[in-house]
């Protein structure tokens, strides 16, 4: 079974109001879900602008999501005093750049690349300009087939290689 008996952490969920007033899922994204961001700048945009249309219409507040978010990935990190999370991302080039940096951002974490992290027997680190830093928890926006080029494409070089033995070593 999955580390602390969670199978899905997060997911994207579209929905839609069909023309008959139900709802429908139009689509679940379990591997990385992405455009939340673009509804939380959305949101400050409408309070800002429209703050009348906003507030009347009773929308549920989602301004937590960041901390939630952080809050549910360091949830699975292993027993150590003070967890350290990042949030990998394929670069500046990636579609949804904005959402891994705006997201790093909000909760207060690490955006890196694949060649910003390393394995050493098992456990993975961040270089930096203090010297390796142990991460445990890694919020991927990465597709699977990216992630270890030891393991999956071995041309990835967006990837980090020895990841999914780390992960496998817990």
């Amino acid at each position: 079974s999955p580390r602390c008996g969670v199978w899905t952490h997060v997911t994207g969920t579209d929905l839609i109001r069909h023309s008959d007033g139900r709802m429908y899922v139009l689509e679940d994204n379990l591997r990385c879900p992405s455009g939340v961001s673009y509804v939380l700048e959305n949101r400050e945009l409408m309070k800002r602008v429209l703050p009348e249309v906003f507030y009347g219409s009773a929308i549920a507040p989602i301004d937590d999501y960041p901390e939630r978010l952080l809050q549910t990935l360091l949830e699975t990190a292993p027993p150590v005093d003070s967890p350290v999370a990042v949030v990998l991302t394929p670069g500046v080039y990636n579609s949804a750049y904005f959402e891994h940096s705006f997201l790093a951002q909000q909760m207060g974490v690490e955006l890196v690349t694949g060649s910003d992290l390393f394995v050493d027997v098992n456990t993975v680190y961040m270089k930096t300009t203090r010297g390796p830093k142990r991460v445990d928890v890694i919020y991927r926006r990465l597709d699977d087939d990216f992630l270890d080029p030891e393991c999956f494409r071995r041309d990835s070089m967006l990837g980090v290689p020895g990841l999914m033995r780390a992960c496998r070593a817990g």
